[in-house]
């Protein structure tokens, strides 16, 4: 049981199922936007090239009110064919890219090479005096993995954003609307 208050902000990763058509991450966005809402994550790609999906993955936090009402707000749009809260669903897998640039020297390198090893990143660029890593996992190793390398250098950072899937025998695309 947790000892949450049920009426503090939590954070919950929802997949959204749309049609891929211009316009309608537009529309999605502008849903957080018109109600005041932050997006802490969003990534977007076509699922389906037959029937023309693409799933949304978004990360937010909200009370259980302001989450809920958003839920609803994206179950009625019209280009919206399945909303799936995957944070409630039970265990959820959640996966995130970034490619994490070090700029560094003699001991350091060295130093940065180990750390990577630990983390399973792979170096995908080396010059004299950089690393480009590229790291997939949770939020929270990368979190972790920047930390460090951010101690051993100068450091520029791009994330890809969460990608996120339940965990289980169950398919969300079965319950998509037709």
């Amino acid at each position: 049981m947790s000892s949450q208050k049920p009426d503090s902000d939590r954070r919950h990763t929802i997949a959204v199922l749309v049609d891929n058509e211009p316009g309608v991450l537009a529309r999605v966005i502008g849903l957080f936007a018109g109600r005041g809402y932050n997006i802490e994550s969003l990534t977007v790609s076509e699922v389906d090239a037959v029937r023309g999906y693409s799933r949304i993955t978004i990360v937010t936090s909200g009370t259980d009110m302001v989450i809920e009402q958003i839920k609803a707000l994206l179950d009625r749009l019209v280009p919206v064919h399945m909303v799936e809260d995957l944070t409630v669903q039970g265990p959820c897998l959640e996966r995130e890219l970034a490619l994490v640039k070090v700029v560094n020297a003699g001991e350091s390198r060295i130093e940065a090479l180990r750390i990577a090893d630990m983390f399973r990143a792979r170096a995908i660029d080396s010059t004299l005096n950089s690393f480009v890593f590229e790291l997939t996992g949770s939020p929270k190793k990368l979190n972790a993995f920047i930390e460090l390398m951010s101690g051993l250098g100068k450091t520029e950072i791009t994330r890809g954003g969460v990608v996120a899937m339940a965990r289980g025998s169950g398919i969300g695309l079965q319950n998509a609307k037709s």
